[in-house]
């Protein structure tokens, strides 16, 4: 009994292994979707490019049941993945020409038996990048590109090239404790990949930085572990891939994608079925579907991240304020916030819009305000509890001021839940944006937002459903995403845990 106990906690242990099982499950789930869309009941015809990814996505999902398979043998008999058994690791890398990131994920995984964050940041910023680049390849199919398409399009292939080096020399150099010397300039570089939104980069290269010129190892230690528990929740890391490809896909549409082929209409190519030339499709002014959704997500992020950050700077100050003065100053703010924490957040935001027009401002003003009582119970409670602590006493018998206790002493120690908060939350500014822009309250109809396509689309549902389902996949993506990197994010910052 005890030995099957520890057989089960090896295998639960094991990153290769649980990554393999839920590798196996969601390739098996597409290859499911693949095969109902593969024949078309309409025209009676077998859709030949969907059998295609058909076939690659099902022995995709035979050769991972292979690999779960070795690799539970590995570990029972010899209590870890052989290296013969991670050798199979590199055909399933090929799997990134189809656009099965579970699979290519899940051979950098396997390829390398050290799994600290570093590496993990250099495979995924790699696979960011040639999902970009793959996206952005499809403009090629249409009649004319922008002016800037061919600079960007090698700038992003060198990215991707130099992200591919710095796999190798992750896995190579960097040790759990510290990095080369040297890694300091790769580092440098890799912070200016925020200029391309490859959040993934960004972390690689602030990890490196700390980790060749910080003096303090319970700093790198704190860093590295919770960042080991985020990498090592296969839902956080695949949420934070795609909140980084869709974020890194708005900033980089600007000199890849041609706006007109959003916004300009096209009367001879009204409602046209997915094909090379419109990748999901025209709606009923014959816009590229393709293109719209691609410059949407610039406007449900802004709105998104816009109406997170304004209700968590003035509600967690209006929150450390009550909670640490109390009394009456807690009885004037948190009363005040009752009021407009007792009207329901959506109805708050119809009316201001209604009251001062729609517009991308007014509706992140409007989502901002229903927002602010939340994020100041959240920093009140924090607070209150801080406020008792030894640290805070010393500070006040230093002689510091009330201000500089708040703000530098307590509001950083209570950063963790707001920020859990603010991630969780920012699903839900984006669900608010896409219903209020459905009902015609949020951005102008002529501007291309996923809650705009997809209003335009629940016309055609019986007809031309394509027009709804892709900005509502997208939707629903993007707030899945943020729920589960928020929960991976709460369980590497709870105190519990740690």
């Amino acid at each position: 009994m005890k030995q099957i106990t520890n057989d089960a906690l090896r295998l639960k242990l094991s990153q290769e292994y649980r990554n393999a099982h839920f590798t196996w499950v969601f390739t098996a789930l597409f290859t499911l979707l693949f095969l109902l869309y593969s024949f078309d009941f309409a025209t009676q015809q077998v859709r030949v490019p969907v059998v295609v990814f058909l076939i690659v996505y099902a022995g995709t999902t035979l050769y991972v049941l292979f690999l779960a398979k070795r690799i539970k043998q590995d570990i029972l008999t010899k209590r870890g993945v052989q290296k013969r058994t991670r050798l199979f690791a590199y055909p399933l890398l090929l799997t990134i020409l189809v656009g099965n990131i579970f699979a290519a994920g899940f051979a950098f995984v396997l390829a390398n038996r050290h799994h600290h964050p570093e590496y993990t940041f250099a495979s995924y910023a790699f696979l960011t990048q040639l999902f970009i680049i793959g996206v952005a390849a499809f403009n090629l199919f249409k009649p004319y590109v922008v002016d800037t398409f061919v600079l960007a399009m090698g700038l992003l292939i060198l990215m991707a090239i130099f992200y591919g080096g710095m796999i190798v020399l992750t896995a190579k150099f960097v040790t759990v404790e510290n990095a080369p010397r040297w890694m300091v300039f790769p580092g440098i570089f890799l912070l200016l990949s925020l200029f391309i939104g490859n959040f993934f980069a960004v972390l690689l290269g602030y990890s490196l930085l700390k980790k060749t010129l910080s003096t303090n190892p319970s700093s790198i230690e704190k860093w590295h572990s919770m960042w080991l528990k985020i990498t090592r929740n296969t839902m956080a890391i695949f949420g934070m891939f795609f909140i980084t490809f869709i974020f890194s896909l708005s900033v980089v549409s600007e000199f890849v994608f041609d706006y007109d082929f959003a916004t300009q209409n096209n009367y001879s190519a009204i409602l046209q079925s997915p094909s090379l030339l419109y990748p999901l499709g025209t709606d009923d002014f014959g816009r590229d579907l393709f293109s719209r959704i691609v410059f949407g997500a610039q406007i449900s992020l802004i709105v998104g991240f816009a109406s997170t950050v304004i209700p968590f700077l003035i509600g967690g100050t209006l929150g450390a304020i009550s909670g640490y003065f109390g009394r009456t100053t807690d009885s004037v703010i948190m009363r005040l916030l009752d009021v407009l924490y007792a009207i329901p957040g959506i109805l708050l935001a119809i009316a201001i819009i209604a009251a001062f027009g729609a517009n991308t401002v007014n509706l992140i003003i409007a989502l901002s305000v229903g927002a602010i009582p939340t994020y100041a119970r959240t920093m009140r409670a924090t607070v209150m509890q801080l406020s008792n602590y030894e640290f805070v006493e010393a500070a006040r018998a230093l002689g510091a001021s009330d201000a500089s206790i708040i703000f530098k002493q307590i509001v950083p120690n209570a950063l963790a839940p707001m920020i859990v908060k603010a991630t969780l939350t920012i699903g839900g500014a984006v669900i608010a944006t896409s219903s209020l822009s459905f009902l015609g309250l949020g951005i102008e109809p002529h501007i291309p937002e996923w809650g705009n396509i997809l209003k335009v689309g629940s016309t055609y549902l019986e007809t031309h459903s394509y027009v709804a389902i892709f900005p509502g996949i997208c939707i629903m993506l993007l707030v899945l995403s943020f729920n589960f990197f928020g929960d991976g994010l709460r369980d590497a910052l709870d105190p519990k845990t740690n």
